[in-house]
């Protein structure tokens, strides 16, 4: 489908909304092939359109948005873009779309939606765009998250052997489009010994980082909690950047480092972004340091892992074939400081086998 124009599925039980949403993607260069108005009639459209993306709301009479996706991903697996509500409850039925194959999620505005809406139009057309590309072919479930971690029940799933960490390392994790299930295995498979202190930078609204960081938390051995401005974390520990701010190590000592967030301008179109948080890692950090680049679309953590490269650390990139958008692995690559390209289940070894060589080289 690469250059083509990507013909899409229209999702919506509000009539105004699917032709509002129709328009958009049209003008946008988004070929719209069929529209439906809840769960049962997307998987018929799905079937009789094979459609290259789906735009699907969640709240839907008879047969809502999760069922929808669950039906899709078993009968024809289709990149989606969840159209979801900014709020605490739109932000964990998000989720539990993500964890059943859904790629990515928009969220709707509130208000004088028509107005709101069409200004968010380009941002829109974007993600549909990179969400079409994304390979879902070999999705099951949430199998990203749990080829690393065997579940989430199963807390810090690598054994760690007679690795020792000694005072572990700082590691950076960018993430974006595919992003949220495979940071998920990543955080849940890093054992509480290895004592690592990790900042995680996934491109999300503000309203659903805390929820992303809450779910991290129940998933791995690690304390996880969503930047508040101020913090200071130690060994088995982690912090999500929240929405709408840029996350900055502002020192490092004793073990701990502290950080800060910033409303600056934000970067390759994103704030959080990951390049702000490398960038400042590598200027403040002092030991072990290991920038990891997962899944997304867009150049954020490109610049941010050269730095962290010159500054001495070592650089992990998601390979291709598990990534649902090669574009962030792919432009980190590119600058030739990748030290090693993993798929995302080896990811978390390769994590810990790059502390080991930091702290005994």
């Amino acid at each position: 489908m690469s250059g083509a124009s990507p013909r899409a599925v229209v999702v919506d039980d509000s009539h105004f909304m699917r032709t509002l949403l129709s328009d958009m993607l049209e003008d946008g260069g988004v070929t719209v092939v069929g529209t439906a108005a809840n769960g049962a009639e997307a998987v018929t459209a799905v079937r009789d359109h094979e459609p290259d993306v789906v735009t699907m709301d969640l709240q839907m009479p008879e047969v809502d948005g999760l069922e929808a996706v669950e039906r899709i991903m078993a009968e024809r697996p289709t990149p989606i873009l969840m159209l979801s509500a900014h709020t605490a409850d739109g932000a964990d039925v998000t989720f539990e779309a993500l964890e059943k194959g859904a790629v990515d999620f928009f969220t709707k505005p509130g208000g004088e939606v028509s107005t709101q809406m069409s200004g968010k139009e380009e941002q829109l057309v974007r993600k549909v765009k990179a969400v079409a590309e994304a390979d879902v072919g070999g999705h099951s479930g949430s199998a990203t998250a749990t080829g690393a971690t065997g579940g989430s029940s199963n807390r810090g799933g690598l054994a760690t052997g007679e690795r020792d960490f000694g005072e572990g390392g700082t590691v950076v994790i960018a993430s974006s489009t595919g992003g949220p299930t495979v940071v998920e295995g990543v955080i849940g498979s890093l054992p509480r010994e290895a004592n690592l202190r990790v900042l995680v930078v996934q491109h999300m609204p503000d309203a659903f980082t805390s929820r992303f960081a809450d779910r991290l938390d129940a998933a791995s051995e690690y304390d996880v909690s969503e930047a508040s401005g101020g913090d200071r974390i130690g060994g088995g520990e982690v912090l999500v950047a929240p929405g709408g701010k840029h996350l900055v190590v502002a020192g490092a000592g004793g073990g701990r480092l502290r950080t800060r967030l910033t409303e600056e301008p934000p970067e390759h179109g994103v704030r959080p972004a990951a390049d702000v948080t490398m960038r400042s890692a590598a200027e403040a950090v002092d030991g072990s340091l290991v920038g990891v680049v997962l899944t997304g679309m867009g150049a954020d953590g490109a610049d941010g892992v050269q730095a962290m490269h010159d500054a001495g650390g070592r650089i992990i990139a998601q390979d291709e074939a598990s990534s649902a958008v090669f574009g962030m692995p792919k432009r980190a690559i590119e600058q030739g400081c990748v030290d090693n390209v993993l798929a995302a289940e080896e990811i978390p070894g390769g994590i810990l086998d790059a502390v080991k060589l930091e702290v005994n080289p």
